[in-house]
């Protein structure tokens, strides 16, 4: 296929102006999104002593579930629970008091408070893949980064449209180091195209669906559309108190319910995860069991159950769900790859990295393509734009590590360790020449990566050789990728020196004088 140069060039500036706009919140998601691919393993080791402490049982959850019913009458209206073993080893009961902050429990602190009895690094993470940190705001820039995403996409496809073949088979390796990076640039790009589509698409309607819901309620909907959206979305309906007092079945009876009418209409593999309760106490009382089942798109499902008798008021399971459930289960299937087994999710852990790959090496390119050949001193643009890449994009990397760190030797400073790290990682880079912060900040991430198992192994006694041998594949497994990453990071640093010492001395990437 041959396009016009005009036209190519067009949806080359394209390709290069929107990668560079939406690259940096790109790189920040896809190492992120590549990290929260195991949440549950994740959680399971920045819990300290977790796996000495054991899994709860459904008696500590009923305990915990009449402990705040009596402690707190607003929990009476809306409660949830995780059951223990799934995100965390022991129950934890939320709800929102009279001032609408939500506050949480567990058996050893009854009267809740605002802090998650869970690890902060995993929800750490899956902020930042999903707003960067932001509050409020934050989720929907994400939804606007998306969007100028599926642009880069297909102005890329077009661009490498008429070469495809060439593109998927070329990485030519050499003194060109530009080449060489075009080449991987483009070679990742073809690969997990078809992926990049998917994670634009499901990111952007994730981010931007109340976004969506808020602009089209007053033009179609009449202002009504807020109000129906709990019970498009959710499985239990909405019925109101009947002010009449009345007993509940115990909380183990909603378990093992939930789990015989799964298996009634064929999902023999469901697993409830968490609980919501409304109207606890009163005759009308509603419990909504939501679960994992393998084996489908959409995992996760949802039984809705008369509190006070167990009958069943409403399911949504795999292959009988509504349009609305089924559209939203598929978004988020998609999006978080819990729709296949442990090599989906090590799939989706490389295409994130790859991903964070794609926006490092589109700024390199930018950088190297603009460069001024024939002087030894560079523009101003390609040299603040190199540092921007060196402090934000390596210096989130040192971030994340220190994140880890800061969970076994700090668990309440996770969230400051990590930004005041990023912060001064990216005024660092701000005040040094580009190939030189980028070789001292490889080497500090390699350094700090490296610290994660040490101190998983000084705080919990669990090296990683330990692990292995009691057969704790996630403790094991976060240790040992650390200890990968670290070795991955000391090998680009090298690179990167080489690259300064022997490259061409007309480039930011050279070494000062």
């Amino acid at each position: 296929m041959k396009l016009k140069s005009t036209t190519l060039r067009s949806f080359t500036t394209l390709h290069s102006w929107v990668g560079l706009v939406a690259g940096f919140a790109l790189f920040v998601a896809f190492y992120a999104g590549a990290i929260t691919m195991f949440q549950q393993p994740l959680q399971q080791w920045a819990t300290p002593h977790a796996v000495d402490i054991g899994i709860g049982s459904l008696g500590d959850a009923q305990r915990l579930l009449d402990g705040v019913l009596a402690k707190h009458p607003e929990a009476h209206e809306f409660l949830g629970m995780l059951f223990p073993g799934h995100e965390s080893p022991q129950p934890v009961a939320y709800w929102m008091n009279r001032h609408g902050s939500w506050l949480y429990a567990g058996l050893d602190n009854l009267d809740g408070g605002p802090t998650r009895p869970l690890a902060a690094l995993p929800e750490l993470i899956n902020e930042l893949h999903f707003s960067l940190g932001i509050p409020v705001i934050g989720t929907w820039l994400m939804g606007g980064v998306s969007l100028l995403y599926g642009v880069a996409l297909v102005s890329g496809f077009v661009i490498h449209l008429p070469r495809l073949t060439k593109d998927f088979f070329a990485l030519r390796a050499g003194r060109n180091l530009k080449r060489f990076w075009q080449d991987a640039h483009n070679v990742i790009g073809v690969l997990s195209l078809p992926f990049h589509i998917m994670f634009a698409m499901t990111g952007a309607v994730i981010c931007l669906l109340f976004v969506l819901m808020m602009a089209l309620d007053p033009l179609i909907y009449g202002g009504k559309l807020m109000a129906a959206s709990g019970a498009a979305m959710d499985t239990a309906p909405t019925i109101a108190k009947a002010d009449v007092a009345h007993a509940m079945t115990p909380l183990a009876q909603w378990y093992a319910r939930s789990i015989e009418l799964a298996r009634a209409q064929g999902v023999d593999d469901f697993e409830p995860a968490y609980l919501k309760l409304a109207n606890a106490g009163d005759a009308h009382a509603v419990v909504e069991i939501t679960g994992a089942s393998a084996h489908a798109l959409g995992t996760m499902s949802a039984i809705a159950l008369d509190a006070t008798t167990g009958a069943p008021l409403a399911t949504q399971l795999p292959g009988q769900r509504d349009a609305n459930h089924a559209t939203l289960a598929v978004v988020y299937g998609l999006h978080y790859g819990d729709y296949g087994n442990v090599l989906v999710r090590w799939l989706y852990f490389l295409l994130g990295v790859g991903g964070a790959f794609l926006f490092y090496s589109g700024n390199l390119l930018w950088i190297e393509s603009r460069r001024k050949r024939r002087q030894l001193e560079q523009g101003r643009a390609q040299i603040n734009m190199a540092r921007a890449t060196v402090g934000i994009c390596l210096g989130f990397c040192v971030a994340i590590s220190v994140a880890f760190v800061a969970a076994q030797l700090w668990p309440a400073g996770v969230r400051w360790s990590c930004f005041i790290s990023w912060a001064m990682c990216a005024l660092w880079a701000s005040h040094r020449s580009p190939v030189v912060a980028a070789r001292e900040l490889l080497w500090l991430a390699a350094i700090v990566t490296a610290l994660i198992p040490i101190a998983h192994g000084i705080t919990t006694g669990w090296w990683f050789w330990r692990s292995a041998a009691a057969g704790h594949a996630a403790l094991f497994a976060v240790d040992v990728v650390a200890v990968a990453l670290a070795f991955a990071f000391v090998e680009l640093a090298r690179v990167t020196a080489r690259r300064a010492r022997g490259g061409d001395a007309n480039s930011v990437w050279a070494e000062p004088a």
